[in-house]
């Protein structure tokens, strides 16, 4: 059950800025991507108290913040979820998303450290389901779901539910999946999308990215 409370919000205020950290965007690098020994440490350390640690609303998101996520409201972070590791700042998570058990967040690959456009966003209520591996340059839109185990290594739009390796859009959704909503609700109002027109919305998406290089 989720917690009401975020008691733990104030124990660790002024650890980000003793760090150095700032709230950049994904896209936006202030400064020359290279891990500071020390901060790099210190963020390890933050990671694997937030793996173990009580609180995905409290303290859990708290630790990642000091460690340099950008996160909003009611955040709800899983046990057992790794969020960038070298450079925690290139995750952007928004207000009441969900993270699940298990859940991998890659920001970045170190061939990307010296390109600007990297990062991670999860948009809005959407939801991460438990074992899922995201891959850096990625969106997930507001609202949409990313089933358990999957792979994404596209960004997702908006109020879609993605499932598979590589991860490809099997339905829309009519509502956000969050704890509070109930399953039977969400899968009577998903919209199904047929593999074939699934296929052919990558493939435009492939031409799109290709024609704008």
């Amino acid at each position: 059950m989720k917690p009401s409370g975020r008691s733990e919000s104030g124990l660790f205020d002024g650890l980000s800025c003793k760090l150095g950290t700032t709230s950049i965007r994904p896209g936006i690098a202030a400064n020359p991507m290279k891990e500071n020994p020390f901060r790099g440490l210190i963020n390890r350390i933050l990671q694997l108290l937030t793996m173990f640690g009580p609180g995905g609303e409290g303290l859990r998101a708290t630790l990642h913040r000091a460690r340099g996520v950008n996160i909003g409201k009611n955040v709800w972070i899983s046990y057992n979820v790794i969020l960038e590791t070298g450079f925690p700042h290139l995750i952007t998570i928004e207000d009441s998303a969900f993270i699940g058990i298990g859940a991998i967040v890659i920001a970045h690959f170190q061939d990307h450290l010296q390109t600007p456009n990297v990062g991670v966003r999860i948009g809005k209520r959407a939801f991460i389901g438990p074992g899922v591996i995201i891959l850096p340059d990625v969106e997930i839109g507001e609202g949409a779901v990313v089933s358990a185990g999957s792979v994404v290594t596209r960004s997702v739009p908006a109020m879609t539910m993605v499932q598979g390796n590589p991860a490809v859009p099997i339905a829309k959704c009519g509502v956000p999946l969050w704890p509070d909503t109930p399953l039977k609700e969400f899968s009577s109002r998903l919209i199904p999308i047929s593999p074939k027109k699934s296929w052919r919305a990558d493939r435009s998406a492939d031409e799109g990215s290709e024609n704008g290089k």
